[in-house]
């Protein structure tokens, strides 16, 4: 059957209280491309699913920029006896606009977001309780909406990044070359990349992005889902803390965050992922999480959410030894979930990671632009993600390893993992990786998380601060976190380059933010060692 198309007399019975013309089918009721009004006169267009009886129902709203899809994507929340309404953002599918990639969706001239809901609460299918759901740039746009208005009472969101410079743009200072053009060119927003190559620093226009931001004016509980693979690891606990303890009144203390050893994917990761065959246990019933979750606050049911713990994650082990420590699921009133103290493991001139501070000495490679460190797995979207063995890659002349002797007990790290480097370089500019890798007992180097520092923003994004030719400076490579148990007989590794491509754009080396056809040369890159520049991995070692 055809779906029944609304026609210009809906906005007469809307005045008078009656259902518009709509499609039933079995158990709900489609009411098909409805065109909300946005503050500056534009309409976006909606599909609004109900289920069945007379209503009216509490709604979950979904805005995306993907299509508007179909039931499938409904069915959860008619099962519970809500209404779901998905709505085309703003220059997307039948949405009048121009599309400006999240630009609209937050708190700024337009607020896409905030006007949904307002439209949302008017409609006679509503009985005055909105959620909002979905993940990634679905979830991007909840974060962005929760601070332009108070009326969710609970959002779902699986994934999002919460700075857009730090997380989705320019991690360390560098261009996320290969997610961001490829995820830009399939939207068909090709033009955007030039937009946000154009700032290169932290300036005004991405600070409307960062969702730090008026955490304040946040009022809405959330369910935030990650994984220690996704494309921006460390966002989802860092907009549950944000929310959870300087949230408005309504989030604090009502946020619930899950991390898994998941990609993008989340709990649909498959389990054969990278170079690991994770354990049959990685999996979460996300899905009945989030059922618990919506009843609780948008139908009023004791579901026992509010008594569930704060924080569920995921921590790993060897997943070749059944009887390994970790590869286990557990929970936690907050993030980091257990005590840790930073633990410095410090790189040595003979390729030691030690707890003692080593000789002072040096080790120096040749970064060459033209012939870059290929990527091997990590947080990628269109490049393969994942746990991927480096050994492919870490034997160049260009990366320095460091691994510490195989451990005589267990090591857990579970937190934020960072890099402190001294370096220096013979070119006005360049950028530093590292990589944290489990050194399996027949070699594998695991890929656990990855990470790059433009040298001219070591001081901060705002404003380069080249560092002299020849000079020693210092800088720290944020690895996003994890939670690991590194086992008996294992080695803990660190590796050291100036290059992942194409997941992060090549530095050139000349000062300049992006290479070209004539401005790219060779850089010799040092790494220092010792008391007086004592560079080491950090890691938040369980005690």
């Amino acid at each position: 059957m055809k779906r029944c198309r609304l026609l210009s007399c809906c906005a007469v019975l809307l005045v008078l209280g009656l259902m518009p013309p709509a499609f039933v089918q079995n158990d709900y009721t489609v009411l098909e491309k409805q065109m909300a009004p946005m503050r500056d006169g534009k309409l976006l267009a909606a599909d609004v699913y109900l289920p069945k009886g007379d209503g009216p129902f509490p709604i979950v709203v979904a805005r995306s920029v993907y299509g508007r899809g179909d039931v499938t994507f409904a069915r959860p929340f008619l099962d519970m006896g809500a209404g779901f309404v998905v709505q085309d953002c703003r220059g997307r599918g039948d949405s009048e606009g121009v599309d400006r990639v999240f630009e609209d969706d937050g708190w700024g001239t337009l607020q896409d977001g905030a006007d949904t809901i307002t439209w949302v609460l008017k409609q006679p299918w509503c009985n005055g309780t909105v959620g909002t759901w979905g993940g990634s740039a679905l979830g991007i746009v909840q974060e962005r909406l929760a601070r332009a208005t108070q009326a969710v009472k609970a959002q779902v969101i699986l994934t999002a990044s919460s700075d857009f410079y730090r997380d989705f743009a320019h991690q360390g200072g560098a261009w996320r070359k290969h997610m961001c053009e490829n995820w830009l060119t399939g939207q068909g927003d090709a033009h955007v990349i030039d937009l946000w190559k154009s700032h290169p620093t932290l300036d005004d226009y991405w600070r409307q992005f960062d969702n730090r931001r008026r955490v304040s004016k946040v009022t809405a509980p959330a369910l935030h889902v990650g994984g220690y693979w996704d494309l921006w690891p460390a966002a989802p606990p860092a907009n549950f803390l944000m929310r959870q303890n300087k949230g408005g009144q309504g989030a604090r203390g009502n946020q619930i965050l899950v991390m898994g050893p998941w990609g993008h994917g989340l709990n649909h990761t498959p389990r054969d992922y990278g170079a690991l065959k994770l354990p049959e246990n990685y999996g979460f019933d996300v899905e009945g999480l989030q059922d618990r979750f919506l009843r609780y606050w948008l139908l009023g049911e004791d579901t026992g959410i509010d008594r569930e713990p704060r924080v569920h994650y995921y921590t790993l082990g060897d997943v070749d030894d059944p009887k390994a420590p970790g590869n286990e699921w557990r929970t936690a009133a907050t993030w980091p979930p257990v005590k840790t103290k930073p633990t410095a493991f410090y790189l040595a001139g003979d390729g030691a990671l030690q707890r003692d501070p080593p000789k002072t000495g040096t080790r120096s490679f040749v970064y060459d632009p033209d012939n870059p460190v290929p990527t091997k797995g990590g947080g990628n979207l269109s490049l393969p993600p994942g746990p991927f063995d480096q050994r492919e890659v870490s034997g160049r002349s260009d990366v320095l390893k460091f691994a510490t002797p195989p451990l005589e007990t267990p090591v857990e790290a579970t937190g934020a993992y960072s890099v402190k480097l001294y370096v220096s370089s013979d070119a006005p500019d360049t950028d530093f990786t590292a990589k944290l890798v489990d050194i399996y007992p027949d070699g594998r180097e695991i890929l656990l998380q990855d990470g790059i520092q433009r040298v001219k923003f070591r001081n901060g994004f705002a404003r380069p601060a080249p560092l002299p030719l020849g000079k020693t400076g210092q800088l720290t490579i944020n690895l996003a976190l994890g939670s690991v148990v590194f086992n008996t007989g294992h080695r803990i590794g660190v590796q050291i380059s100036s290059s992942n491509y194409p997941r992060f754009e090549v530095n050139p080396n000349s000062g300049d933010d992006y290479p070209t056809d004539d401005n790219k040369r060779k850089a010799t890159n040092t790494v220092y060692f010792g008391s007086g520049h004592p560079s080491a991995l950090y890691l938040p070692v369980r005690f």
